[in-house]
């Protein structure tokens, strides 16, 4: 019992001084999610991500609070990107072959996308992109590595 009473009483005197004792400091996690893109059709322009966890903004995430963006550079076949400092939660990542380098996703006829694009677990495009919980994955303390396909309409 005595052995007891001084570990709890060290405990309370470290508090006071700012000193962590092992197991008492809270720490949160923190992954790096790994995304390998294939099917990429050229080298030209650059791969633009984007990872966001506001369902109600995907798979736009420019200017979201708390999103991931990356860009790299294009390569016929395959290319890797790393987000770093990933805090736990639900995420969808969006992907753009922007060929061009304008920063848009161009389309033809006002519709149909001309460059490539691509949504993490390769969530189906149907009259629209896919719904966040098509694409969303879930990111805890371990790190993630995914494969995404480019499309391509045209």
């Amino acid at each position: 019992m005595k052995r007891e009473h001084k570990t709890r009483a060290v405990a309370l005197l470290a508090l006071p001084f700012g000193l962590a004792l092992a197991g008492t400091s809270p720490h949160i996690e923190q992954a790096k999610v790994t995304v390998t893109v294939t099917d990429l059709r050229n080298a030209e322009g650059v791969v633009r991500a984007c990872m966001t966890k506001d369902e109600t903004k995907f798979p736009k995430c420019r200017g979201v609070p708390g999103a991931y963006a990356t860009t790299a550079d294009a390569r016929e076949g395959t290319v890797t990107f790393t987000f770093s400092d990933v805090k736990p939660g639900r995420y969808a990542i969006a992907l753009l072959h922007d060929e061009n380098g304008n920063g848009k996703a161009d389309r033809a006829l006002g519709m149909m996308p001309k460059e490539g694009f691509g949504f993490s677990r390769d969530a189906q495009v149907r009259m629209g992109p896919p719904s966040f919980e098509d694409a969303v994955f879930p990111v805890g303390a371990a790190n993630e590595k995914l494969t995404i396909r480019m499309r391509y309409m045209l």
